[in-house]
């Protein structure tokens, strides 16, 4: 796939910008001259259309048609387009199909459609299930209950002001008795409380402030991507990102239709996939934004044997319960169990209700006399045993919402009549709809609808934004995509890895750091050193929270530890910050929505005393002992990225060493270039230019083989060649290596020809090369294939 126009096509590589008021469009521009010096083909920009004021993330859109005012309009963003040009680079918009910013002074389509209801123009615009909500949309807007807020209410001509919200009028109410008035509306203003059951409108995961769009509309499809195709169409951008395409009514029709539109440009979906889970081989992109990578490289500086002997130090420290942190796969059951029924309580009502008027109205008599709470029940236990994040109509359902989840499912039943519940719910989400002339049809198409959007929102919010918080033997392994329970892979299963992708999907998407992953690459580089020194840990750990007894739970303390060993030393403010981010989103003794004051009193005094005071000082030396083997993984971790198969992605500022934690601490505003650079970002360039000066070596026609060290080290040497041309070797668990007697007579037997060293042109090899040379200077080495003088 290539551009319509002249100009930079299918990306070699793309830098991550995170574009936001106090880094905008001209901010991007004037860091073009360095990205493209750089060696990146493309310039990977975070939302650029309207969002709420003040937004530093984009992903709030009130206003399809417009590029934000706040990053410097559509001029701006045309501007930085001829910038890039002049330079050399293209661009790729981030897209957010899904949602709209619940946010009526600045959303103008969901202000009429408050205003007017649903004869609305724009009411088939959003997923509100008007029947649910009595035929009026329940607004989560309130601080408490409508009678502690009556203060805060008062009409403004045709508006009605709550605090800092504008709502619109229906025509002719204004005159009204305030009682009369709210009841009058096509909304309805609550506590923001109730939404988690009383929410009528799809949302994005659990956040009431994101409201469902339904791009499966053509005519909402047509209107909410008129800018972008437009952009597209007159050259400004050359690709596209698509954000959340799980949420999605049918993802397999917006994504062939978003590709006719866009004249089959270059486009990765942020899908994120589980176990050995491939992309529907139907969707016509380039791949995804690139988690699955990210476990990948993870996974290969990862010890394996180590990490089982961490988790062991870890529960013998903390004391886990299995449930609450002790067992991955546990951990994870009962965290969508209590996600389902709090957070996700108004989407699991939504999709009963569909299944019992399916059951109740079908002509199929099969479906008749089943109890809501059979259903629900069997809904319920059918989402939790969910190990993707959804089944797609292009995909085998039968093998997502699997036999073997419907026999664990139907324990949940005392009688095993009642459990027939489980294998009716399941026929339904497996099969085919049928005729969609059938009464029932819409129905049925409905139920898969609603199961596969609620499962992805499910899986999102248990795994990434639970499950994660609470198990905590090896924080690096709780990455989004990762999978706890195996954090390491075999070099064997990266090879096999990478040459799928160069055959399936050579133009996906690669990423080590993202705006949403967890940690940096850097940060989880040095964690995973941990897994090769465990026992060491666990008496350092053991240690110092002796030292320091003011930590409020084990579990917390042995998170904390790794954190500002991951972090090295860090602002305090920053530490503490992300502490209580962490026990907030783990729910396990306080709550974004619950919260217990004394318990964050004490994280905050332990984050200050303990991590952030002498204790944390030793463990800072700690890892400052074992620098040698965080380096080797650092730059292991960016040479393997940046010549992988696939199309990498660098997130702003981590060219250079980079640590960083879950946003916000990790979307604060670029400086470019890097303030210290180092060596790091010496290798990301010079693989960077080699890729922009050696295409057909790393794109689609490439090749991938592996390069098998020889002797007693060989297992500590992964490196691979590409297309015969380029070479990369990176040490692998080097404490190990150190603590095993070094590299001895382990050699690289290179394949024919003469090789040069990349970032040391002085340095030359050809035939076997001893590791002990080859990796004389740094962990890694680049080679390209050069013609003999």
């Amino acid at each position: 796939m290539t551009s319509a126009r002249p100009g930079p096509g299918v990306p070699t590589a793309t830098y991550r910008l995170q574009l936001q008021p106090a880094f905008p469009f001209s901010a991007a521009a004037a860091a073009v001259p360095y990205l493209a010096s750089l060696g990146v083909s493309h310039l990977h920009l975070s939302p650029v259309l309207e969002a709420v004021p003040g937004s530093t993330h984009g992903y709030d859109v009130v206003d399809h048609t417009r590029v934000r005012a706040e990053l410097g309009g559509e001029e701006g963003l045309r501007a930085l387009s001829r910038t890039a040009r002049e330079h050399g680079l293209g661009l790729v918009l981030d897209i957010v199909p899904n949602h709209m910013a619940m946010a009526p002074g600045h959303n103008r389509a969901l202000w009429e459609v408050l205003r007017e209801g649903p004869e609305s123009a724009r009411a088939r615009w959003f997923d509100i299930d008007w029947d649910a909500g009595g035929g009026r949309v329940l607004l989560p807007v309130l601080g408490g209950p409508l009678g502690a807020e009556l203060e805060h209410l008062r009409i403004d001509g045709d508006t009605l002001r709550l605090r800092d919200q504008v709502l619109p009028l229906r025509a002719g109410t204004a005159g009204l008795p305030l009682p009369e008035l709210l009841d009058a509306q096509w909304y309805r203003p609550v506590w923001w409380r109730l939404a988690r059951t009383e929410l009528n409108y799809r949302r994005f995961f659990s956040i009431s402030e994101l409201i469902g769009l339904r791009v499966e509309d053509p005519e909402v499809f047509d209107a909410t991507h008129a800018k972008i195709l437009q952009l597209l169409d007159e050259g400004v951008a050359d690709g596209l990102r698509v954000d959340h395409p799980d949420g999605l009514a049918d993802p397999d029709a917006y994504l062939a239709r978003l590709h006719e539109a866009s004249g089959g440009r270059w486009t990765v979906v942020e899908k994120i996939l589980a176990d050995d889970e491939r992309l529907p081989p139907s969707w016509p992109v380039a791949g995804t934004t690139g988690y699955d990578a990210l476990r990948r490289v993870d996974g290969l500086f990862t010890d394996p044997d180590g990490a089982v002997e961490l988790l062991t130090e870890y529960r013998r420290f903390a004391a886990p319960q299995q449930d609450r942190g002790g067992v991955w796969d546990a951990t994870a059951r009962r965290a969508a169990y209590k996600v389902l029924t709090h957070e996700l309580a108004t989407e699991t009502e939504r999709l009963t209700r569909v299944a019992v008027r399916l059951c109740a109205h079908s002509p199929d008599l099969a479906l008749r006399d089943r109890a809501p709470w059979a259903l629900r029940t069997a809904l319920e236990e059918l989402l939790v045993r969910m190990r993707v994040y959804r089944p797609y109509a292009s995909g085998d359902a039968a093998a997502v919402i699997t036999e073997e989840a419907a026999e664990e499912a139907r324990l949940a039943f005392v009688v095993p009549e009642e459990a027939a519940a489980v294998d009716l719910v399941r026929h339904l989400l497996v099969e085919t709809p049928g005729d969609p002339a059938a009464p029932d049809h819409a129905d049925r198409l409905e139920l898969r609808t609603r199961f596969a959007q609620t499962a992805s929102a499910l899986r999102a919010k248990s795994v990434e934004d639970t499950a994660y918080y609470r198990y905590v033997p090896l924080l690096s392994a709780t990455e989004v995509g990762g999978d706890p329970g195996r954090p390491g892979i075999s070099p064997r299963e990266f090879h096999l890895y990478c040459a799928r992708v160069q055959d399936e999907r050579p133009l996906t998407g690669t990423a080590v750091t993202t705006h949403d992953t967890k940690r940096s690459a850097d940060v989880r580089a040095a964690l995973a050193v941990l897994t090769e020194c465990p026992g060491r840990w666990a008496e350092l750990v053991t240690e110092v929270t002796r030292a320091e007894e003011g930590a409020p739970d084990r579990q917390l303390a042995w998170a904390a530890w790794q954190t500002v060993f991951g972090l090295g030393p860090a602002d305090e403010e920053r530490v503490r910050q992300y502490l209580l981010k962490h026990v907030r989103e783990a729910g396990m003794y306080t709550s974004w929505t619950e919260r217990e004051t004394p318990y964050e009193e004490a994280v905050t005094a332990f984050a200050a005393a303990g991590p952030c005071g002498p204790p944390g000082e030793r463990v800072t030396a700690f890892r400052k002992a074992l620098e040698p083997h965080i380096r080797a993984n650092v730059l292991g971790t960016a040479l393997v990225h940046l010549t992988m198969p696939g199309v990498p992605d660098v997130y702003q500022g981590a060219e250079g060493e980079f640590r960083a934690l879950v946003d916000p601490d990790n979307r604060r505003p670029a400086s470019l270039p890097p303030e210290n650079p180092g060596e790091k970002a010496a290798l990301t360039r010079a693989a960077l230019l080699l890729r922009a000066r050696r295409p057909d070596a790393f794109g689609a026609a490439a090749t991938y083989d592996p390069l098998p060290a020889e002797g007693p080290a060989a297992q500590h040497c992964t490196a691979f060649t590409r297309s015969g041309e380029v070479i990369t070797a990176v040490t692998r668990l080097s404490l190990r290596l150190a603590e095993s007697g070094g590299w001895r007579d382990t050699g690289l037997p290179l394949p024919p020809g003469h090789w040069v060293d990349v970032l040391d042109p002085a340095r030359k090899f050809t035939g076997r090369v001893r590791l002990t040379d080859l990796f004389g200077p740094r962990p890694v080495a680049l080679l390209e294939r050069v013609t003999q003088e």
